[in-house]
């Protein structure tokens, strides 16, 4: 960028500092014979350019800006869908942890049920037989 920047500043130089200078020299001679001679200097500022190559230039500077745009959007669109995928990805990880997480749960609900059921039973069975020895 700096070396582009460096360029277009020496080249705007040129195009100011630049001038040419043409001297033509001219002799007349008046009717009474005498010779008179007259030195015109004619300056043209900036240089002689050939606009067309200018032209052709700026064009090929804008195509390969444009190529370089598309690469930077291609570049950002591959890593936005790369992103978009691993989210995908892990959206459907989480759900199936969570689904894991409900079905283990309601396994030990169940096993915890059964537990205390058959603890209940066993107390039950307990307490009947008190009764019974109690009773005798």
């Amino acid at each position: 960028m700096k070396k582009h920047i460096l360029t277009a500043g020496i080249i705007s130089f040129l195009i100011v500092s630049c001038t040419k200078s043409t001297t033509k020299t001219e002799q007349t001679e008046s009717p009474d014979g005498s010779v008179t001679t007259t030195t015109t200097t004619v300056s043209e500022s900036g240089v002689n350019v050939d606009t067309s190559k200018i032209s052709k230039t700026k064009e090929e500077v804008q195509t390969k800006v444009d190529e370089a745009g598309n690469k930077i959007d291609d570049a950002a669109q591959k890593a936005k869908d790369k992103i978009d995928a691993t989210a995908d990805k892990t959206k459907q990880d989480l759900h199936k942890a969570g689904q894991d997480i409900k079905t283990e749960a309601n396994k030990v609900g169940k096993d915890a049920k059964a537990a205390a059921a058959k603890g209940a039973s066993k107390v039950e069975d307990a307490a009947k037989k008190l009764k019974d020895d109690l009773s005798k």
